[in-house]
């Protein structure tokens, strides 16, 4: 696809028509006045139509195209999803969480919060709600809760809890792989803070939902008298699947050095799996969330046009030339740039397109104070995921989960409460920042 060179009056031209498609289509999603994925699909085809974009752009480049890996992740875990839950593993789950809350409801969120922040760490944030996901709604309906509350508490725990580990967040491994960074450095970097922070956001959510978390004693009551093991209804196969499940969980953590992307892992796995059951097509395919992985797909192309024209750049630059050489400012810059920034935008494309900037400001550092560049900048892409509904693939994958099961959960419902996680969050991270890099 060919550029004109900056300064010409067709980049302009460009960058007007993007910025206008992806104005629309975002106030479109927004307010929900048409589904969220035929709003995606048409700004795809209007910014295809005027040249923003083509077919080797949206389907080929690493920068602003699809990113095929997290794509083909996602089809993959909800293959698994779909087998396990063949077995009656969510349904055991949900029994167990059930009994181990007391049935009280706001013990039960902590459960879920400390659970999934834990899985994400080792997992990633997208595979932990598509695994938690199930387990939640059957829960709530065993408990006779609703739901909405928990499924956006699961997408915040996630994000927060992925921060923690080189293979928890997407944007961390883009990071590491910019910046030469190890396993271990974001365990001793971030996984501190984001302790502090998961108890911050279970002290935000008693906060945030005091008046939503209202359950039905006789259910919570009758739940109490089931036995968990009794969900089980194929043994032998949920004891062949965990087997798989725990190969993809090792092979997910080893796929930097084995250079095996996780995408294809989750694939092999979903393949076992699917042999290992002997399930018809459409027994494991109705676990494929269709119109999530569609959206997905548009979302990367959308940001692809602004990182295609050089938005997406050209505001990471100015935000950064404007804190000069005083390196604690352009840190902070970072932080809170990246998360306003990443608050319209899936971080994924985000953090790819900034990668480079935040390089050349890290090379122009004196001494260390460059290493805390790359940390506040991987803090505000990870957190400022919890912004809006399409600002982190956790986030979209749980508002697909809910309306596919009849639980929709709105645009301006999660944001309204994922802007407190998000600024609550940042302004903890900030001081840890200062002081860990900068004092």
């Amino acid at each position: 696809m060919s550029r004109a060179p900056p300064g010409h009056q067709h980049l302009g031209v460009d960058v007007f028509l993007a910025c206008a498609i992806f104005v629309v289509t975002y106030a479109l999603i927004a307010t929900e006045r048409i589904h969220r994925v035929t709003a995606a699909i048409g700004g795809v085809a209007l910014m295809a139509l005027v040249g923003v974009t083509d077919t080797e752009t949206a389907f080929r480049s690493a920068e602003s195209g699809i990113d095929w890996n997290v794509i083909f992740l996602l089809f993959g875990m909800m293959l698994i999803v779909g087998v396990l839950e063949m077995t009656g593993l969510f349904e055991f789950l949900a029994i167990w969480a059930a009994q181990r809350s007391g049935g009280r409801p706001f013990r039960l969120m902590v459960l879920l919060i400390v659970v999934t922040a834990g899985a994400s760490a080792l997992l990633d944030n997208v595979t932990t709600v598509l695994l938690m996901a199930p387990v939640t709604l059957t829960t709530c309906q065993r408990l006779g809760l609703a739901s909405a509350p928990y499924l956006m508490t699961l997408a915040f725990a996630s994000n927060i809890g992925g921060t923690a580990t080189l293979i928890g967040d997407p944007p961390n491994i883009i990071i590491a792989s910019r910046a030469g960074l190890s396993f271990n450095d974001f365990l001793v970097h971030l996984a501190p803070l984001v302790v502090v922070l998961v108890g911050v956001l279970v002290l935000l959510c008693r906060f945030m939902f005091r008046n939503q978390l209202h359950g039905d004693p006789e259910l919570a009551a009758t739940v109490m008298d089931l036995e968990p093991r009794a969900a089980i209804t194929d043994p032998v196969l949920l004891r062949r699947s965990l087997a798989v499940v725990a190969l993809v969980t090792i092979g997910f953590g080893l796929h930097s050095a084995v250079h095996v992307e996780p995408s294809q892992v989750a694939l092999l796995g979903a393949w076992v799996l699917i042999l290992i059951s002997r399930a018809p097509p459409q027994m494991f395919l109705k676990s494929v969330e269709w119109p999530t992985l569609v959206f997905f797909m548009a979302l990367f192309v959308l940001v692809g046009g602004l990182v295609e024209v050089g938005v997406i750049g050209w505001l990471g630059e100015r935000a950064i030339a404007a804190t000069g050489d005083n390196w604690l400012g352009a840190a902070t810059a970072l932080l809170f740039g990246s998360a306003v920034l990443g608050a319209f935008v899936d971080n994924i494309p985000y953090t790819a397109a900034m990668v480079p900037i935040v390089q050349d400001l890290v090379n122009a550092a004196p001494g260390t104070q460059g290493d805390g560049l790359w940390w506040a900048f991987a803090l505000g892409a990870d957190l400022g995921g919890n912004t809006t509904a399409v600002a982190a693939g956790a986030n979209v994958v749980i508002i697909g989960i809910a309306a596919a099961k009849g639980h929709p959960i709105s645009f301006w419902t999660f944001t309204k409460y994922g802007l407190v996680v998000t600024a609550t969050t940042l302004v903890v991270a900030w001081p840890y920042v200062w002081l860990r890099y900068y004092a």
